[in-house]
């Protein structure tokens, strides 16, 4: 009787796990569809290069003569912009991202346990920045890889998700040789619409990996008498047609500060230390 009970147990522990391997999907399987629409839009992109001679954007050979030349390559980028996600879950991202309704993508994903996802090929243009400024780059979605951080908008971000990211911008950095003023945040392109990453994301750790500009101590630092902090956030890179907005994406990144919209002697200083880096 004993025997037949456990044999039971044994049967239904097997069945439960088989129902459970059923319902479960890996990654993969789960975005198969988004997989194959993606390899059907890379496959549309392939036929269009393919193409000799080359047609323009209005499908005709003009002007009429062709010469391939022998010395092109791929377009790189050279940002690298970092977003949180402002949804509850890697997952809820993800689908996000694989709809094509929502137009709107990156290039990857880091949850909150540090598994990054891939979704995108580096060379090819997420639709991540929106309407965006950088100095004198305004089309930033064509010149940037777009990382997005699974994080609501308004919690800490994790060891294990911060170290993913710091050895996903070790690869891209030495991959595509981005500068190390590059690597921004979506509020600092976009001040008046954005604030990710939060303010509770930490900057100065990836500084001091060679991500970002930062500043070092201040005491002994003077500010000239006719410093023009506008023109500073300017040459740093900040867009300054809604100063206030600059002065707020300025203070929650680099003073984690989002509520006083004023600039402190303080805050000059650094934004001073910031200005002599940019040159």
């Amino acid at each position: 009787m004993t025997s037949k009970i456990l044999l039971l147990c044994i049967a239904a522990f097997i069945l439960s796990c088989n129902r459970n391997a059923q319902s479960y999907k890996t990654p993969v399987e789960a975005y198969n569809l988004s997989n194959e629409l993606y390899k059907k839009q890379m496959n549309k992109y392939a036929k269009i290069l393919s193409q000799y001679p080359i047609l323009d954007s209005a499908g005709l050979q003009n002007p009429p003569f062709w010469v391939g030349t022998t010395n092109f390559n791929m377009r790189k980028p050279n940002f690298v912009i970092i977003h949180h996600t402002a949804q509850n879950s890697c997952d809820q991202t993800l689908k996000t991202f694989t709809i094509e309704r929502t137009q709107v993508s990156a290039h990857y994903v880091i949850c909150r346990d540090g598994t990054v996802y891939h979704m995108l090929n580096d060379y090819l243009r997420a639709w991540h920045a929106g309407i965006a400024r950088w100095g004198n780059a305004t089309d930033i979605n064509s010149m940037s890889i777009g990382i997005e951080l699974d994080n609501n908008g308004l919690e800490p971000f994790g060891d294990l998700q911060m170290n993913s990211l710091v050895r996903l911008l070790e690869r891209l950095k030495k991959a595509h040789d981005i500068p190390t003023a590059n690597f921004i945040g979506h509020a600092d392109i976009a001040p008046t619409r954005k604030n990710d990453p939060n303010i509770n994301f930490n900057w100065e750790l990836l500084s001091k990996n060679g991500f970002g500009n930062w500043y070092s101590d201040t005491t002994n630092v003077t500010v000239p008498t006719d410093f023009n902090a506008l023109q500073a956030l300017r040459i740093v890179g900040y867009s300054v047609k809604d100063s206030t907005a600059a002065i707020v994406s300025f203070k929650r990144k680099f003073l984690k500060d989002e509520k006083n919209k004023q600039l402190n002697n303080g805050d000059k200083k650094v934004l001073f230390m910031l200005m002599q880096k940019a040159f």
